[in-house]
């Protein structure tokens, strides 16, 4: 699979398949997939970000490099101590890789110690892709595998993950993430919704990849999940300007802040579900993360934001989002969460 990562910072256990999928709209995609067709057989166009949009990303990246950074060497310290110096990072595609990528700078940064880091596809309702996860198990220890993400939403990657690796009993069901919010990942850097800012854009800063796809018309039974390469967006890829940018603050020593909560991001997305009288979970997406992708990928009808940071920077991208796709804004009273993305049924479209 082509990217514009290097192959020493992450194998991509993908299959190409640019040029033999047709992107569609995000209205029409979301009609389908409301219709029962699953996301994961059809690609989106990539949304090109307006110059606003841009400059507010690029500010966020200055605001939270530190943050960020700190958040990764938290993760990395947990995770040597947990798994020792033979730990196999394996980042789920696609947003997961560049935080495998950062965490592998970082373990070698501090451990001088350079990790294997692989990426495979999962898929919500669809599973793991078990071609991928052979060939890791004909080259490493079960023990030594760990699964890596950006943030945890309301947890479904994770329960998904849970429910993949029952075939797999000598490998870990537990997550790395960033960003756990949700409160559901066994190693995390922060419990905050922090502003992760590769969540931001899409493929230009996923080393220009789609998001998976699995379709059996391409992808055979002895295939990886694919993948597109968008080559024709080199001149507007960031991956590298913001793995660099993180990087420039990583620190040895680092600091971390725990956080208890009563509930689960679940037990928040459920109450949301009920107050907004949504009747599917699948369309709130909680988090800065999940707010972002929805506003970027999917058809939102609503947005709300944390009143406790109405003004804060990390939101700023969203409200600037939401604004150029006339998409209403509610401050509300949010626990876990400082955002919240609500999807449109189509049946009221």
């Amino acid at each position: 699979m082509r990217s514009s990562y290097s192959p020493e910072d992450v194998t991509l256990l993908l299959k190409d398949i640019t040029g033999l999928v047709e992107p569609q709209s995000t209205e029409e995609r979301e009609k389908l997939i409301q219709a029962g067709k699953h996301y994961c057989e059809m690609l989106p166009i990539e949304y090109k970000p307006s110059e606003k949009y841009m400059q507010i990303y690029d500010e966020l990246v200055k605001v939270f490099a530190e943050k960020n950074a700190n958040a990764i060497g938290v993760l990395a310290d947990q995770i040597m101590k947990a798994k020792g110096n033979n730990v196999v990072l394996v980042s789920l595609a696609r947003a997961g890789i560049p935080i495998g990528i950062l965490l592998k700078h970082y373990i070698s940064f501090k451990y001088n110690v350079d990790v294997p880091h692989y990426s495979i596809s999962i898929i919500r309702g669809r599973g793991i892709d078990k071609n991928a996860m052979k060939f890791l198990l004909d080259n490493y220890n079960a023990e030594d595998l760990l699964f890596v993400d950006g943030w945890t939403g309301k947890g479904a990657i994770n329960h998904q993950l849970e429910e993949a690796l029952v075939d797999y009993p000598r490998v870990s069901k537990d997550l790395a993430v960033i960003a756990d919010p949700a409160g559901v990942a066994k190693y995390y850097g922060t419990r905050e919704d922090l502003l992760i800012p590769s969540c931001c854009l899409n493929s230009t800063i996923s080393g220009l990849i789609s998001r998976t796809f699995l379709r059996d018309d391409i992808i055979g039974a002895d295939d990886f999940h694919g993948a597109v390469y968008y080559g024709e967006l080199k001149d507007n890829d960031l991956s590298y300007a913001f793995i660099n940018a993180i990087e420039k603050h990583f620190k040895k020593e680092t600091t971390f802040k725990g956080v208890d909560f009563e509930d689960t991001g679940l037990d928040e997305a459920k109450k949301i579900a009920k107050e907004y009288n949504i009747h599917d979970i699948n369309l709130v997406k909680p988090s800065i993360g999940e707010a972002t992708r929805v506003l970027l990928r999917r058809v939102p009808w609503k947005v709300l934001i944390s009143d406790k940071c109405k003004d804060d920077i990390d939101v700023a991208h969203i409200i600037r989002l939401a604004e150029e796709k006339n998409v209403p804004v509610e401050y509300t009273k949010l626990t876990h969460y400082k955002a919240v993305g609500l999807i449109k049924e189509m049946a009221d479209a």
